[in-house]
């Protein structure tokens, strides 16, 4: 029976304990494995067979974490790893190696951005830029090296809307995936694998969590796209982290749809070791029944809260795809079906960069319902000023192109009464 995506939120990937019976998840709390016998144990190792080893390459736990995230996308497996950064780094890792190239938007968050500008440079994997607004950008930048796409599906925190359909035919055109950062839009409110993403990640810190209990990430593979025939060598060439091994190939069947997400957890993950605990799959999980509820008030709220915004007398601009008017509207109106999520950003009027920058300090320390911290996602209202934190390492130059001007101030809208919301923001711009 195909169950909808509420119910999936709840019940996938999980049975009742066959041992005990117990309704509830447990938590398997244990480093490592017994084999059945010495053929079962080479057999693990080998791939022949599927199972659990050591607790850094999966456990029970995570497994139905896993499994019921890839039902919420739609897509075929998941990898869940100790933090989103993880993630997307990791998956860099999994489908490149030095001398390569990809191509992604400009518009990310600040710690993406500096982990693919310069660390990934580092190792050798050169970045090209290009602009999410405009997909002809991503088709010109790719080369004979560019081994695949990145976009968040909106920016952190610019709120551009990525057209993840038009991204994917670019992508595919040139036989490389397709990679979506899906944080800002859970799958309760968007599946960028029904527009053609072939991997999304997910910080599962943010709304999947969503009471800033737990750090983690991962990453969906959506079994659908062509290794065979692809532009990644890593895939199509021997592999000498497995004797030899042509993921894209020699696999048996049954696993070569999910070529991704098997080299993902037993390359970059099982010889690094960004694992997620068990406890913390476990947090994630009770988020997860919960996200289909909090998302209809975290939606909610979002767009009461961008609409008062726009008609304040000290507020200069908003950006949320939910207004009418915004850039994003049309696209996000298509791909969100009216669920446009809880960020919000607005620019505070002022003279000059210097009171701009002043009058954000005097907003932010005049909330008193708003937490400030570097974090979004939670129950909680949430804001930050990005330009002095979250993107702070990048130039003045490099934020703007971002999406991070100066007067810019980032809410994650939680889930409380939106009167009490609202009564904040404006006891907070008063001061301001």
């Amino acid at each position: 029976m195909a169950y909808h995506i509420d119910t999936l939120a709840v019940h996938g990937g999980q049975v009742p304990d066959p041992v005990t019976r117990a309704r509830g998840l447990p938590v398997w709390r244990t480093t490592a494995y017994n084999f059945d016998s010495a053929e079962h144990g080479a057999n693990l190792f080998a791939l022949k067979d599927l199972g659990f080893i050591y607790t850094r390459l999966g456990d029970p736990t995570s497994d139905i974490l896993e499994k019921r995230l890839a039902l919420l996308e739609g897509g075929a497996a998941a990898v869940v790893t100790a933090s989103g950064t993880a993630a997307i780094h990791y998956t860099a890792l999994t489908l490149a190696k030095a001398g390569d190239e990809f191509v992604s938007a400009s518009n990310l968050y600040g710690g993406t951005h500096t982990m693919f500008s310069v660390l990934l440079k580092d190792q050798g994997i050169t970045v090209r830029f290009a602009d999410v607004t405009r997909p002809e950008t991503f088709r010109s930048a790719i080369n004979e090296k560019t081994r695949f796409l990145y976009v968040e599906t909106m920016g952190n925190p610019s709120l551009e809307v990525a057209d993840v359909a038009a991204l994917a035919a670019v992508a595919h055109e040139h036989r490389i995936p397709l990679v979506v950062d899906a944080t800002f839009t859970p799958p309760v409110n968007y599946r960028p694998m029904a527009d053609g993403a072939d991997i999304v990640i997910h910080s599962l810190s943010k709304w999947i969590g969503g009471h800033g209990a737990a750090i983690g990430g991962a990453v969906i593979d959506s079994g659908r796209f062509d290794w065979k025939n692809s532009n990644v060598p890593a895939f199509t060439e021997p592999d000498p982290n497995y004797h030899g091994l042509r993921w894209s190939l020699d696999l048996p069947a049954e696993l070569s749809p999910i070529a991704f997400a098997l080299r993902f957890r037993t390359v970059p993950l099982r010889n690094l070791g960004a694992c997620l605990s068990p406890d913390n799959s476990w947090i994630f999980l009770q988020g997860l029944e919960t996200l289909p509820a909090r998302m209809d008030r975290h939606n909610a709220n979002g767009l009461a809260v961008a609409r008062w915004l726009k008609k304040h007398p000290k507020v200069a601009w908003v950006r949320y795809p939910g207004l009418e008017d915004d850039p994003g509207h049309g696209l996000a109106s298509r791909a969100f079906a009216g669920r446009f999520g809880g960020m919000v950003v607005f620019g505070l009027k002022g003279a000059d960069g210097d009171s701009q920058l002043a009058s954000c300090r005097r907003f932010i320390d005049s909330l008193r319902l708003f937490s400030h911290l570097a974090n979004v996602g939670d129950a909680k209202s949430l804001a930050i000023h990005p330009g002095t934190t979250t993107h702070s390492q990048l130039s003045p130059e490099a934020q703007r192109e971002a999406g991070v001007p100066p007067e810019l101030v980032r809410l994650s809208v939680g889930i409380e009464h939106p009167e009490d919301i609202l009564g904040d923001l404006e006891q907070a711009l008063y001061r301001a």
